[in-house]
């Protein structure tokens, strides 16, 4: 599979899929007028991802410091999609980084995490 990589710009995030390291990486703020045409190609690229992911781990990296409403069902998604995989026996580590003034992203998390199997490793960078 080809790398999937788009800059960030001051509404969407970085985003940063290494299918030869097993890593994808979301970083940034997420409040674009359209976040579902934004996150589309994520949505495919995952997808076709996750069906041809062997026993190898997958590591999920999100720094998100702010989502607006669609934003965050966009993420869902996301979570949703590796939430599934996870269960059907995926190698999945997921690992989202807040910062401590950041109460925001910390309760993010903590909500996705309340709705998944997918465990979190939450740290502070």
């Amino acid at each position: 599979m080809e790398k999937l990589f788009i800059e960030s710009t001051k509404s969407t995030p970085e985003i940063n899929f290494q299918p030869d390291e097993h890593l994808l990486k979301i970083k940034g703020e997420s409040y674009p007028e359209n976040s579902f045409d934004y996150f589309e190609p994520i949505f495919d690229w995952l997808e076709e991802y996750l069906d041809i992911l062997d026993d190898k781990e997958l590591r999920v990296e999100m720094y998100i410091s702010y989502l607006n409403t669609s934003s965050t069902k966009s993420i869902m998604y996301i979570l949703d999609l590796l939430d599934e995989a996870y269960v059907d026996g995926c190698n999945i580590k997921m690992v989202w980084y807040y910062e401590k003034d950041n109460e925001l992203s910390y309760n993010i998390a903590q909500d996705f995490m309340s709705y998944l199997e997918l465990p979190f490793e939450l740290i502070d960078k």
